[in-house]
Formats: structure tokens, C-alpha cells, sequence
């Protein structure tokens, strides 16, 4: 019999994957991404001490478009940049958190490459 696939735990298998090879450090943080059905949240965590250094999300008040949808991964990649460049961070790994580096995750990965952040 053949079994439907769960897709939330294939994601969090490659999530643990990618995980494996990348961390992040007070250097250079990782930009984890984190997508629901109805919103982003992105954070730059410092694994080494285990802390978020900065966060951002579609609920925040900074955020106009209230959807996990292109344009509001656009807006939140430019407040992610803009966040981290107060904090003086420049460069991150990216942790694209098991998802395919397509559509909402590639949208706000080019805003916040374009908003200063390098990796």
C-alpha cells in the first residue's frame, strides 16, 4: 500500500539537513526563514550564544501587507536588512528552513541581498 507523504515532516528533515552544515555565529549570524499559510517570520540567530539577535514578521506593526505572499516577503527582506544593519550586522549564512528556494523565499532573500545583507 502506498502511503501519503507528510510534508511537514520532509521539510523539517531537510531543514535538519541544511542545519548540519550551516550555523550561525556573532560574525556571521544565520537568517532563518520560517513560512506558515498566512505569514513569514524571519530571525538572525547567533547559535553559538543561542539567542536572536534580530526578528521580523508580517504581524509586526512596521510590516504593511499582512500576507505570506511576494510582496510582503519583498517588504520584510528590506526590514530584515535594515534591522540587522542597526545591530551592524553585514553578512549572514542564509537558512532557507527546508523550503525550495522559489517564490516567497527567493523574493526575500533578493530584499534583504538588496537591502545590505551579504551571503
Amino acid at each position: 500500500m502506498v502511503k501519503k507523504t507528510d510534508r511537514k515532516m520532509e521539510r523539517a528533515r531537510r531543514h535538519l539537513r541544511v542545519r548540519r552544515k550551516i550555523s550561525g555565529t556573532a560574525e556571521r549570524p544565520r537568517l532563518c526563514v520560517y513560512r506558515s499559510n498566512t505569514n513569514l517570520y524571519v530571525q538572525v540567530i547567533d547559535d553559538v550564544a543561542g539567542n536572536t539577535i534580530v526578528s521580523a514578521s508580517t504581524l509586526d506593526k512596521d510590516v504593511k501587507n499582512k500576507h505570506a505572499n511576494k510582496e510582503a516577503a519583498k517588504e520584510l527582506g528590506a526590514l530584515i536588512a535594515k534591522k540587522a544593519a542597526d545591530k551592524k550586522i553585514e553578512t549572514v549564512v542564509f537558512d532557507r528552513g527546508g523550503y525550495i528556494y522559489h517564490g516567497v523565499v527567493k523574493e526575500l532573500a533578493e530584499a534583504a541581498r538588496e537591502g545590505g545583507l551579504k551571503f
